[in-house]
């Protein structure tokens, strides 16, 4: 009965990858050869995302913590749940309170995607300060990744960026309150704000400097809820997404993960 099952299923196998469905979507032929197994990954639209090849060291729990992969898998899970709580979400002064009230206590499931969404979040900052770690203490900053680590960086401030714009939009007195309290500082920056080294000198004014470029006004209000809206959902996620793909490629193209050093 075993050598009948193997056989059959080795029938519906066959039948599935000579299908035309099959070598139109995976065009290659190679004979099963270890250069070939390298080409069919390579010349593959869809297996070319992973390595050809995987040194030894870079599948290890305790060298790499997998922190990179936890952090990209977490970003993955707060756009999906994002998705999804954009459905009952209005970025409106007048609904955004009530409508994060209906969607804990009268949506199914809403309270739960939710702290998915939430919690995820909070693990995706922890992550990629972990990664950062990692790189850092492994020496993986080093030519010819020094561009990567660049991206990395810049990728650890866009997640900064999202956990910050994402606060307000719950529209409750903590949200407010915290939001107010972050945009004050940027009045201290350098150039852009009104209190910072050089701003008044090249004529930085209270209502055109940083922190009305991140409020939408004077004070936190309406239009600072729809500014941080567009910023958290739209805007910070494109470019976060576009670094990746650059990040995982520059993975590839500099020889996969360093070697312990």
């Amino acid at each position: 009965m075993s050598e009948k099952a193997d056989q059959q299923k080795q029938n519906i196998l066959k039948l599935i990858t000579e299908s035309q469905v099959w070598t139109s979507t995976f065009r290659h032929g190679y004979a099963d050869t270890p250069r070939n197994r390298a080409l069919q990954i390579s010349a593959n639209v869809w297996l070319h995302l992973h390595p050809t090849k995987v040194r030894r060291h870079g599948i290890r729990y305790r060298y790499t913590w997998c922190a990179g992969g936890l952090t990209f898998l977490l970003y993955l899970v707060t756009v999906v749940t994002g998705v999804v709580l954009m459905f009952y979400y209005r970025p409106t002064g007048e609904y955004a309170y009530h409508d994060i009230k209906y969607l804990d206590f009268d949506v199914p499931f809403g309270m739960f995607t939710r702290n998915m969404h939430r919690w995820a979040a909070h693990g995706m900052v922890i992550m990629v300060w972990l990664h950062m770690f990692r790189v850092f203490m492994t020496g993986s900053y080093k030519p010819p990744r020094e561009f990567n680590w660049v991206v990395g960086v810049l990728l650890l401030t866009l997640t900064l960026l999202l956990s910050f714009t994402g606060y307000l939009l719950p529209w409750d007195q903590l949200a407010i309150w915290a939001v107010t309290v972050g945009t004050n500082m940027a009045r201290a920056a350098p150039l852009v704000g009104t209190e910072g080294p050089f701003g008044p000198e090249i004529g930085v004014t209270p209502r055109y400097n940083m922190r009305t470029l991140l409020t939408a006004a004077v004070n936190v209000g309406p239009p600072t809820l729809m500014r941080f809206y567009v910023l958290h959902c739209i805007f910070i996620p494109v470019i976060a997404s576009m670094l990746m793909i650059l990040h995982f490629w520059r993975i590839r193209k500099d020889g996969g993960i360093s070697g312990p050093l």
